[in-house]
């Protein structure tokens, strides 16, 4: 039952939280005014003041997304617009005056997908031992949050730019302003995630918005290059306004259509677009000369990234989970393949694609879907990441990683070492459910082990800027040349010198980014 060592006094208003003996927790904490009615398509705005004391003993609402099959997520809470906020997690015995380090977490899901709330993400396994404080934020996501609608204002209606980061600024402010109360040290404040949420942050690590609000970043699996231009995202708003039936001329209307209806023409684009074009997305990060001033890979191979150490990474098998479910999200055929690169052709007629026999080289072995999963992988994950961690360690630490474990159902599965794979194992949650088969062939007294492993290394990063690993583990090193060391998580951690040398000779030191 709550007590009141879980009555915190907030910037907002007081907050009662729930401590269960092992945590404390403080959960769907408003951080922004509800984004309804003429606040839709908004920046984000502050809440309005309250002085009774919140009940933060239950998650918030979930931004709207679509329910599909193929992607059984767990949500946590139901679906409602007025979605931004986020939860508190801390140790039982934390104080007020602790300073501990503050682990801030964005959840991924094509742009388009996921919660703070998802029981993989609940956060007592990695405060329990009393080392940091967690946080984990709900931001707008599809058309929501990613829709620009910008070139529509009017004098009697404004729409604001790349509104998912923009709640994700909004939420590390709070954390700035607020977290000393819970415990934690806002000048030691990580933002880590995976898949988009990862994207946001490789994109807030060049924005001159985000400057001071974070000391640290790890980002696991970053689609780092999937940042559009605004004629792009231009193309994208008359796709959805089409299925809407509407017009520019409409356009008013849209802060008062039903949330139910947007969402559904939002999620038809969303599967249609990587048909249309292959690799890529239709919600993503667009450069809007604001938020996000140019492509963030480019600025920080321009050395222009906010000098924080970051780890970053991929898995080893990150298409196999695409392919597991049928997803057109990466390209994995020979005949996408070609048409990602014509495509890449034709919108930057100067960048020397690779040749066949480079392909041929780096995916020797490999025929057909097994090649396309490859340069799949590369072209999504593996190649954006180290281009940015090439540019970024110019100017601080870079800890590059790959995680290759994979338990013997997910490799019967042929997913392996797949997409969103580590994320049980950084949280600590092994097993979200009876439904949940990561482990039903055996493997979890060694993914305990491996999930150890990588909590007391994002931990001691959180804690000191450095990944030091338990007693025995290897020493993971900077990423630099020439060495580039590269930590392999697997059974046993290994660190790596340059395990990337094929397909950096395949790809180059020119950035693949669709425009």
């Amino acid at each position: 039952m709550a007590t009141d060592n879980t009555l915190v006094e907030t910037s907002n208003g007081p907050i009662q939280g729930f401590d269960d003996g092992r945590a404390k927790s403080w959960k769907g904490v408003r951080y922004a005014a509800p984004p309804i009615g003429d606040l839709r398509w908004r920046a984000p705005e502050p809440p309005e003041k309250w002085t009774t004391v919140a009940d933060a003993t239950r998650y918030g609402w979930v931004c709207p997304q679509p329910v599909d099959p193929r992607i059984p997520i767990d949500l946590g809470a139901p679906q409602g617009e007025d979605c931004l906020t986020l939860n508190v997690w801390a140790s039982s015995d934390t104080a007020a005056g602790d300073r501990k380090p503050v682990m801030v977490w964005v959840h991924g899901g094509a742009y388009i997908l996921g919660s703070a709330s998802q029981p993989l993400y609940d956060g007592r396994a990695l405060t329990s031992a009393g080392e940091a404080i967690v946080v984990t934020v709900n931001y707008r996501i599809g058309a929501l949050g990613f829709l620009d609608l910008s070139e529509f204002d009017t004098p009697r209606r404004r729409f604001d730019s790349n509104l998912g980061l923009r709640d994700v600024l909004a939420a590390l402010r709070w954390v700035q302003d607020n977290i000393a109360a819970f415990g934690g040290d806002p000048g030691r404040v990580t933002l880590f995630g995976e898949s988009a949420g990862a994207g946001i942050i490789t994109t807030l690590l060049t924005s001159p918005a985000a400057e001071g609000l974070f000391s640290a970043a790890i980002a696991q699996s970053s689609p780092a290059t999937s940042v559009y231009d605004v004629s792009r995202a231009h193309g994208i708003t008359r796709l959805v306004l089409d299925r809407l039936g509407m017009t520019a001329s409409d356009v008013d209307r849209l802060p008062d259509l039903g949330v139910d209806v947007i969402v559904a023409a939002a999620t038809e684009v969303f599967y249609d677009v990587p048909v249309r074009n292959p690799g890529t997305l239709a919600f993503a990060p667009i450069v809007d000369g604001d938020i996000v001033p140019d492509y963030p890979v480019k600025l920080a191979r321009e050395g222009r990234s906010h000098p924080v150490p970051l780890i970053i990474g991929t898995n080893k098998h990150e298409a196999a989970l695409f392919k597991w479910m049928k997803s057109p999200l990466m390209p994995i055929t020979p005949e996408a393949i070609n048409a990602m690169f014509t495509e890449i052709a034709a919108e930057q007629p100067t960048l020397e694609l690779p040749t066949e026999d480079k392909i041929g080289t780096a995916y020797a072995g490999l025929r057909g879907k097994a090649r396309g999963m490859g340069v799949a992988r590369d072209v999504g994950f593996r190649m954006p990441s180290v281009w940015l961690a090439e540019g970024h360690s110019a100017v601080a630490p870079v800890y590059l990683y790959r995680f290759d474990f994979s338990t013997p159902m997910l490799r019967l599965l042929r997913i392996a070492a797949a997409h969103a794979t580590e994320l049980p194992f950084v949280w600590g949650n092994l097993v979200t459910g009876p439904k949940d088969p990561t482990f039903k062939l055996g493997g979890l007294k060694t993914g305990a082990l491996v999930s150890e492993r990588i909590r007391t290394r994002w931990l001691n990063f959180a804690t000191h800027a450095e990944p030091t690993g338990m007693r025995g583990e290897p020493e993971w090193l900077p990423y630099s040349e020439p060495d580039r060391a590269c930590l392999l998580i697997d059974k046993q951690d290994t660190v790596a010198s340059d395990i990337d040398t094929h397909i950096r000779a395949t790809w180059g030191t020119q950035v693949l980014n669709f425009r």
